[in-house]
């Protein structure tokens, strides 16, 4: 996995710069396609920042929905207070 991520990561600094995707595949000794369905499968990020988009997706989803019980809890809180608002008067 790390070489993956080395791999990755150093096509795209060397792309960058003008070299072939041939050209670092033979400074790697990876075969260019080989070397191209690690560059498409992780996006053009690298395991690792994959990994970690994952983690915060996930932990958004999680947030997301601990959000919206506190918005209903927080509706049920002022229709309570103003329900026994009106039961004092």
């Amino acid at each position: 996995m790390e070489f993956k991520s080395e791999a990755v990561r150093r096509l795209g600094e060397r792309r960058l710069q003008g070299v072939t995707l041939a050209q670092v595949g033979r400074e790697l000794s990876v075969r260019a396609d080989i070397l191209r369905r690690w560059g498409k499968q992780y996006g053009g990020k690298t395991p690792t920042a994959v990994k970690a988009a994952a983690t915060l997706e996930a932990e958004n989803r999680q947030l997301r929905r601990e959000n919206e019980v506190l918005r209903q809890e927080r509706e049920f809180a002022k229709k309570a207070a103003a329900y026994f608002a009106r039961e004092l008067r």
